[in-house]
């Protein structure tokens, strides 16, 4: 059973309610004691009427009783009838102005809770691509401006963490990648030196293999970091034309496997970057094709929901194990370190899906493999240049 959840606005209005009812029902009944105490007794009244000279006037004692009642009823009546108006009408006046003061109380928290909302509502907008938004709260030196001033203090500190992960990437992309082609260019040059001999040349072939896996490992980190970072532009992207494009190109790997690729496409266009989705359908695709078993299928089905569906065959997984597969370097079997893998193709594919607000989900398909869905979210796209065929 949920919780009843109310916002601070209403519990806030409900404080400011609450508290002048009481004070109003406090001040109704002083009143009415106050005015109650005021007003003549019908003893008082007849003892009153009694010392009067018209009072011992009346001749008979019978006439002087019938009238020591008669003032008695009629002040009686008067002090119910002015007691019962101040009580009604003090009641009419205290819902009237309760209900006055729950309605500026709902204006006074909303007041004194905007910056809060701007806060929320700045939190809820922040994204990598996006760092340089702030609240600037311009209200008076109270706590709520120093929880402001204090939130957006974080978002310099998290904007200037950015823009040196930024620059990290960039510089760890050049760095990385240059030793690794100096090396792959010497011994491609000392493998096809004349008099090259039969173990220099499975040496060289064993080094420029590291030398390959060590690129792709590289690629993929940088990949991996730039997915991390957010979207600096996004444009429509024909998501099945990317998925048109990479099924092509795994055919040859899949024909040499002994796998079978079948696509069930319909249009769908996402708001995106058109290479980080290629990336991804090509992660998912091709790792359905290297993980799957001889005479085995792939089913690619984009366009519909999820917006990207691949089914493979394969051997068992179990259920606990799947999403250990999403954490970087982490695989199904240890034996796969000596693979042409490296670990990253599912990290890379959450990080891509994330960074395009969509997600990833897997379960094991029934005899065998995996059932892989990519949600990315429904976008009405405007007129303009589309991505579809990517290089």
């Amino acid at each position: 059973m949920n919780e009843l959840r109310l916002s601070v606005r209403t519990r806030l209005t409900a404080w400011y309610g609450g508290l002048f009812l009481l004070a109003g029902t406090a001040l109704l009944v002083t009143n009415y004691i106050l005015v109650a105490a005021t007003l003549p007794q019908a003893g008082t009244a007849v003892a009153a009427a009694r010392a009067l000279p018209a009072y011992a006037d009346i001749p008979a004692q019978s006439g002087r009783t019938e009238v020591a009642q008669t003032i008695e009823l009629t002040v009686q009546d008067y002090r119910d009838s002015v007691l019962g108006t101040l009580l009604l009408q003090s009641i009419v006046a205290l819902v009237i102005t309760v209900v006055l003061a729950v309605g500026v109380g709902w204006l006074m928290a909303s007041r004194v809770l905007e910056p809060l909302h701007s806060i929320t509502g700045a939190a809820h907008r922040l994204e990598a691509d996006n760092l340089d938004q702030r609240i600037k709260h311009d209200g008076p030196d109270d706590e709520l401006k120093d929880l402001a001033d204090t939130f957006d203090g974080m978002l310099d500190r998290l904007a200037g963490a950015f823009d040196s992960q930024k620059r990290f990437v960039a510089n760890a992309s050049h760095e990385l990648r240059t030793p690794l082609a100096v090396q792959r260019t010497l011994i491609e040059v000392a493998m096809g030196a004349p008099g090259a001999s039969p173990d220099l040349a499975r040496l060289g072939k064993h080094l420029l293999d590291t030398n390959e896996r060590s690129e792709k490992l590289i690629d993929g980190l940088l990949l991996l970091a730039r997915s991390d970072r957010g979207l600096s532009s996004r444009v429509p992207v024909r998501l099945h034309e990317v998925v048109e494009d990479v099924v092509e190109s795994c055919s040859e790997l899949a024909a040499e496997r002994g796998v079978e690729i079948t696509r069930s496409s319909r249009s769908r266009i996402v708001l995106g970057d058109p290479v980080l989705l290629s990336h991804l359908v090509s992660n998912l695709v091709r790792n359905a094709v290297l993980y799957n078993k001889p005479g085995g299928s792939v089913r690619v089905d984009v366009g519909g929901e999820p917006a990207l569906e691949v089914v493979n065959t394969g051997e068992p997984i179990p259920v606990d194990v799947v999403p250990g597969l999403f954490e970087p370097f982490r695989r199904l079997r240890t034996e796969r370190l000596a693979g042409n893998g490296t670990g990253l193709g599912l990290s890379l594919v959450r990080s891509i899906a994330a960074a395009h607000h969509g997600s990833v989900s897997a379960r094991p398909h029934e005899g065998g493999g995996l059932v892989l869905q990519v949600n990315l979210p429904v976008t009405d796209v405007r007129p303009g240049p589309m991505y579809g065929k990517i290089g």
